[in-house]
């Protein structure tokens, strides 16, 4: 889990979907592993890659709707809400469930846009990724695969 408590940003919005999506992640994170993959694979089918920008807004809404998904070991429901949130909006950012790469080594659960962390203060290369859910890029534009988008 994260050690630094995360703020929310002077953007951020409270409102009926953010709540919905907060409550539906607290519920899913307590799924096992490989079904919160099958799950989180699933709702991202179809979706395009969300920008940073949209990855960082649901991020801040996030946090300041709900003071556990906002707190140190709030990591896994905030990575599944900002991601359930984007949904909502037609994208998908990357999202990732892992451990920190250096002492102290601890579950974390994050979510990249644009190649991008979203909300992490830390850097990239301290965190190593054990499941992955991203948009494949057919899927991502609506093209079946293994046809010619022309």
């Amino acid at each position: 889990m994260s050690t630094e408590m995360t703020m929310p940003g002077p953007g951020a919005r409270r409102g009926p979907r953010v709540r919905a999506a907060v409550g539906v992640a607290l519920v899913v994170a307590r799924l096992r592993p490989d079904r919160l993959r099958r799950l989180l694979t699933l709702l991202s089918r179809g979706a395009a890659p969300a920008p940073h920008t949209t990855a960082l807004a649901a991020y801040e809404s996030v946090v300041a709707t709900s003071r556990r998904c906002a707190g140190w070991y709030g990591c896994l429901p905030r990575s599944v809400a900002v991601a359930l949130l984007c949904r909502l909006s037609g994208t998908w950012p990357d999202w990732h469930a892992g451990v920190r790469a250096a002492p102290p080594f601890a579950p974390h659960a994050w979510v990249q846009a644009e190649g991008r962390l979203v909300g992490e203060r830390a850097a990239a290369s301290e965190y190593r990724p054990l499941i992955t859910v991203t948009v494949a890029p057919d899927e991502a534009v609506g093209v079946p695969e293994g046809t010619d988008a022309r």
